[in-house]
């Protein structure tokens, strides 16, 4: 059972002993000295401050599970002369407050039942995401499906993470628009990736000269496309209007292709003359690239979620040496704001 739904149920079963002892008469004292059973049951009650085993034990977790916690800051606790304690006052409020966010927010997006998400990044393909998602070891998979699609994903509880890059045509800002629009009234947090290079992507030695979109449709070059719920189909669309120009101006090959690398392979293979992608997808496959802009690249996830070891664990890895030495290697990449919150309902 997932730690998350775990800890909901012990909230749970916490509540309903609670209630049922209230309801209780008291029990009358005795007069002679406490039994032996007695002494245990006192004795078996959690102290104001637990220490790392009895946390576990009244969690029924292991504590192992407490450590990468404690680690990732997403349990209450103090740290006194280098010993982990655990104020059972806030644990119980932390239980509490877990057990009513998972059931209300699962309850209102699935009919009443609470589920907890996939560990799953759903959204944007970026090779770079992809890479350090195996790279720290955090149990998150990447399922490479389009921004708008990641959103719907994660707004339906089948994703812990949406990534995303799309562009607001009337802002022209990145993502924040489309997170306010699709998860409004949600406890979510939005943290910056990357910011990315994006631009043409051109078979090698740009044989046909292309320099801009506007050449592009001039010489009636083939441009292999993204699915809609792309970022870069959304980007594309943003720089032909900013031309004066929309899709129907090109000269559009067929498939469209559904990952950055997918685009780039496609041009590769002679399938296509050009594309938009990003630098690192035409750097990959030895392709020539005409930059056009710098978009930003985000992770959204409820609040609950985005302080939970898994994605503590990849941000933590990206502010890493090895992670900035990757970065430059796939090349387009500015990495200098990974983990900044941009927006926090």
């Amino acid at each position: 059972m997932a730690v998350g739904a775990r800890l909901a149920r012990v909230a749970a079963l916490r509540a309903r002993i609670v209630a049922v002892t209230k309801a209780r008469p008291a029990p009358v004292p005795a007069a002679s000295a406490p039994s032996a059973t007695a002494a245990s049951s006192a004795a078996s009650v959690p102290s104001a401050m637990m220490d790392t085993r009895e946390v576990a034990a009244y969690l029924r977790l292991k504590e192992r599970r407490i450590y990468d916690l404690a680690r990732a800051h997403a349990i209450p606790h103090v740290r006194a002369t280098g010993k982990l304690l655990f104020p059972r006052a806030q644990i119980d409020a932390w239980l509490a407050a877990r057990g009513r966010e998972r059931g209300g927010e699962a309850a209102a997006t699935h009919g009443g039942a609470a589920t907890t998400p996939p560990p799953v990044i759903a959204g944007s393909h970026d090779p770079l995401l992809e890479w350090a998602a195996r790279a720290s070891s955090c149990g998150l998979a990447i399922l490479a499906c389009g921004s708008r699609a990641g959103v719907a994903r994660l707004a339906g509880g089948d994703a812990t993470v949406a990534a995303l890059h799309w562009r607001d045509p009337v802002s022209d800002d990145d993502n924040v628009p489309l997170v306010r629009a699709a998860l409004a009234g949600r406890d979510v947090v939005v943290l910056e990736w990357a910011r990315r290079a994006q631009g043409l992507v051109l078979a090698p030695g740009n044989p046909l000269k292309v320099k801009s979109l506007r050449d592009a449709v001039k010489k009636r070059v083939r441009v292999a496309m993204r699915q809609p719920d792309a970022g870069s189909h959304r980007l594309l669309e943003h720089l032909l209007a900013a031309e004066g120009l929309g899709l129907a101006a090109l000269e559009i090959a067929p498939h469209p292709a559904h990952a950055e690398t997918d685009l780039a392979a496609s041009i590769a293979q002679g399938r296509a003359d050009a594309g938009v992608a990003i630098q690192a997808a035409a750097l990959a496959h030895g392709l020539d690239f005409v930059p056009l802009t710098v978009e930003r690249m985000d992770l959204v996830a409820h609040r609950r979620d985005a302080f939970e070891p898994a994605l503590q664990m990849l941000l933590a890895f990206a502010r890493t040496a090895e992670f900035v030495r990757a970065a430059q290697a796939f090349g387009g990449y500015d990495v200098s704001a990974t983990g900044r919150v941009v927006y926090n309902a």
